[in-house]
């Protein structure tokens, strides 16, 4: 596997190596783990303020309802449960 050297302070180090073995996981795994989980934080984010800019635009919101009214339908297609 091929690497880099990042560069981190001790303390972190120490943190990084305790949580590793806590987990019994090498510190890349777990820095990965960490990174798709910030990853996925920052995006839900970024939904959640791109979903208030749109709230805060009366006309656009209820142009989204109206469009989510719509697809509504579609789940309403004839199947039973």
């Amino acid at each position: 596997m091929a690497g880099t050297t990042v560069r981190i302070s001790e303390e972190v180090h120490d943190r990084l190596h305790r949580l590793a073995a806590e987990r019994r996981a090498s510190m890349s795994a777990v820095i990965e783990s960490a990174l798709a989980e910030y990853e996925r934080k920052l995006f839900w984010a970024k939904t959640a303020a791109e979903f208030q800019t749109l709230r805060n635009n009366p006309k656009a919101w209820k142009a989204e309802l109206e469009e989510r009214d719509a697809w509504d339908v579609t789940l309403a297609d004839g199947r039973e449960e």
